[in-house]
């Protein structure tokens, strides 16, 4: 069985985001990348399936600039068995991801995508969904738990109201929310070995897809400051503060 695994380079959760001086985005000059902490997840519930017999080739995918080939051998480092860069400086849109994702599946031919629910810089949650639709193959979305067996998915789903447990046929498409899984820490031995594992490069023009973006960015601007509560003394100052100073009563 055969796996692909989308992963993506973004700024680390850790660090704090600043907006550019001319506010035409976020400014990740000299600031730490990592793995997208959803596609991390994914990769693990991956390595684990593989660890139970159930599949025996994992390509971890990253489309995005050179740098992002240290995010694949992360990936390698933690199990996966081969790597693919799909080379672009362009800040591409779900839609076009989604597309150069179909055209990977065209040629690798995976029995189940698993990816994160969506990337913690865009939070745009769509480029599963979109894959799924392009492939014309089932969905499991916000995955909690993960079972495969007889060609079908058995999936735990986290909704608004609960949980929810779907079976799909594969191929299909899964992506993984944050309690799927505990992501490993990569052994040093692992991160040797993932050196000298595959990384194949490749441009976004060889998989012939209008990745044309469809969208313009008008401005980025940073949340406004919270103002600091205040200590009532009474009920009924409260009720007054109300009244005169917040205006919803």
């Amino acid at each position: 069985m055969k796996l692909l695994v989308p992963v993506k380079r973004v700024l680390d959760y850790n660090v704090k985001v600043r907006v550019k001086a001319d506010k035409t985005g976020v400014d990740l000059a000299n600031l730490k990348m990592s793995m997208n902490p959803f596609d991390e997840i994914a990769v693990e519930e991956a390595v684990r399936l593989k660890e139970k017999g159930v599949a025996t080739d994992i390509l971890a995918v990253s489309i995005g600039p050179a740098q992002a080939q240290d995010t694949i051998r992360t990936a390698l480092a933690m199990g996966a068995d081969r790597g693919l860069l799909i080379q672009t400086d362009q800040d591409l849109e779900p839609l076009a991801v989604a597309k150069l994702l179909k055209a990977l599946v065209d040629q690798e031919k995976p029995d189940l995508v698993l990816m994160g629910k969506q990337a913690i810089d865009g939070d745009n949650n769509a480029v599963g969904q979109m894959l799924a639709a392009l492939m014309d193959r089932p969905q499991a979305t916000f995955a909690s738990k993960v079972e495969i067996s007889g060609g079908k998915a058995e999936v735990t789903r986290e909704v608004d109201g609960g949980l929810q447990t779907i079976s799909v046929d594969l191929p299909a498409v899964i992506t993984a929310d944050l309690r799927l899984n505990e992501p490993r820490f990569a052994s040093l031995p692992n991160i040797m070995k993932a050196r000298k594992k595959p990384i194949e490069v490749k441009a976004v023009a060889d998989y012939g897809v209008d990745t044309a973006p469809r969208l313009t960015v008008v401005k980025v601007s940073e949340p406004d400051v919270r103002k600091a509560g205040i200590v009532v003394a009474s009920a009924a100052d409260l009720v007054q503060r109300l009244k005169t100073e917040a205006g919803v009563l």
